[in-house]
């Protein structure tokens, strides 16, 4: 499924690359104002940290919500307390866009992340030119000279790279390059199952100065504090806001990331 996704991913990007030529997207991509600093949004505090997602559909889920507007639903995350917003911007499985992140990136003055299957500088520029502030490096998808590559060039432009770990060899990769933003995916992308307590076996592998970033299985405030208590910095969050109110769902969550104690 992940090879499918990536592979599918790059085909796109491809097909856009005729249309809109490297050095052309180069030049956007650096005429744009600067990123906006991740890094200190989603810095540890004495509360949970939430990336909110717009995220239409999933190959696991299918179609979770119409979203016509992800602008509007950028601004509610932004009302209830988000500190970074994901964009979904692959368009096969999860129906998202380079023109949703856009809007987004319009409508908040949050992060913005791009969240997709990144295998290739142009879709990092691509990235940039359409205001991200961060970009998913997933490492499941990457041999490490690729995800080094991207990584480096990823912070060259500005933005902040947010490597994505599945098990206990991709942390120690993340390490190697020096990532400062690490997330653990509950969803194991090769089978799309989940194991919410994934992110605790493995958060004391990840280095002590990144932000940890505990990913999917986030449907309730018991999850949140779930991951909290595991010592997440940051909890990404997407079905469960899309599905519901995501004002009242967001204060929900943040209430007990921070009402309640957290052991690291």
């Amino acid at each position: 499924m992940l090879a499918d996704l990536t592979s599918g991913a790059v085909e796109d990007a491809r097909a856009r690359e005729v249309e809109l030529p490297f050095a052309e997207l180069e030049r956007r991509a650096l005429s744009v104002p600067p990123a906006v600093d991740a890094l200190a949004a989603l810095a540890p505090a004495d509360t949970v940290r939430i990336i909110a997602e717009v995220k239409r559909a999933s190959p696991s889920r299918g179609d979770l919500a119409d979203i016509p507007d992800p602008a509007l639903q950028a601004r509610l995350y932004e009302e209830g307390g988000a500190a970074t917003i994901s964009v979904l911007t692959e368009g096969r499985r999860f129906k998202g866009s380079l023109a949703d992140l856009e809007a987004v990136r319009a409508a908040v003055s949050l992060p913005v992340l791009r969240k997709d299957f990144i295998a290739t500088a142009y879709q990092v520029f691509e990235a940039r030119a359409a205001g991200a502030d961060l970009v998913l490096l997933i490492a499941a998808a990457l041999d490490q000279p690729t995800l080094a590559t991207l990584h480096e060039l990823v912070i060259e432009l500005g933005m902040t790279p947010l490597v994505e770990t599945h098990d206990l060899d991709e942390v120690r990769r993340a390490s190697e390059i020096g990532a400062r933003l690490v997330g653990v995916n509950a969803r194991d992308l090769t089978t799309f199952e989940l194991d919410r307590d994934l992110f605790g076996r493995l958060v004391e592998h990840i280095p002590a100065d990144a932000i940890k970033v505990a990913e999917s299985a986030v449907k309730t405030p018991e999850d949140v504090l779930h991951y909290r208590n595991a010592g997440a910095d940051v909890v990404l969050v997407g079905e469960a806001l899309v599905t519901g109110d995501p004002v009242a769902t967001l204060r929900d969550f943040l209430a007990v990331g921070s009402a309640l104690g957290v052991s690291k």
